[in-house]
């Protein structure tokens, strides 16, 4: 598609989500809008196709603080907090879950994955209050431009600039710049700007599969 008809389909998706930024707005109004944005998020998610893609996309631009040209944000992933900011040529894959993010450019995000606001959300220090009643810790979460995340991972902690984050991994702690981390908890294997192993107890495979956007 050129930049042309790209651009004029961005056109036409914003006046379809018109209304529904409207009534977004007037719900913002009376519940505030981090109670409101999750409902809608969920109901932009069910969209199908690239038309689904560009409304979503329209939508997100209206209601988020950032979310810039390019992004494609798959079928059935959702956002939970209005906060979350999506930077330029994104992609993410189908149902994921999002948290308190800021995905910077060029970040590839595959299908399943959770990005999660840390690893302490519920206190558990004590036994006379049930868990979902103590306090926890939620920690904005970055994921570093041009940083790819593979399928189902879950990630917990930052994730630095041209990082790999292998299929299935979960990291609990922030990964530097060029990381390539995997396993559970994820540890990291090699840099990209350093492509030599990293000394291991055991053997390491690299696995990922890359999204392929449309």
């Amino acid at each position: 598609m050129t930049p042309l008809l790209k651009g004029a389909a961005d056109g036409i998706a914003a006046l379809v989500v018109l209304p529904f930024f409207l009534m977004y707005r007037l719900e913002s109004l009376a519940l505030g809008a981090e109670k409101a944005f999750p409902g809608w998020s969920q109901l932009m998610s069910l969209a199908p196709g690239l038309l689904g893609v560009y409304l979503r996309r329209a939508l997100y631009r209206l209601m988020l603080p950032r979310c810039q040209s390019g992004c494609w944000i798959g079928f059935g992933t959702v956002f939970s907090h209005a906060s979350a900011e999506v930077g330029r040529n994104v992609y993410v894959g189908v149902f994921c879950c999002l948290g308190d993010v800021t995905l910077e450019d060029d970040v590839l995000v595959g299908s399943h994955v959770s990005i999660m606001n840390g690893s302490e959300q519920h206190g558990i220090a004590r036994l006379d209050i049930p868990v979902r009643e103590q306090p926890g810790k939620w920690p904005r979460i970055t994921i570093g431009c041009d940083t790819w995340i593979g399928d189902r991972a879950v990630v917990m902690a930052n994730v630095g600039r041209h990082c790999v984050v292998g299929t299935g991994s979960v990291v609990t702690k922030a990964l530097p710049d060029y990381a390539i981390a995997i396993g559970v908890p994820a540890k990291v294997v090699r840099y990209r700007n350093s492509l030599d192993d990293l000394p291991t107890s055991g053997s390491h495979v690299l696995q990922t599969e890359e999204p392929k956007p449309q």
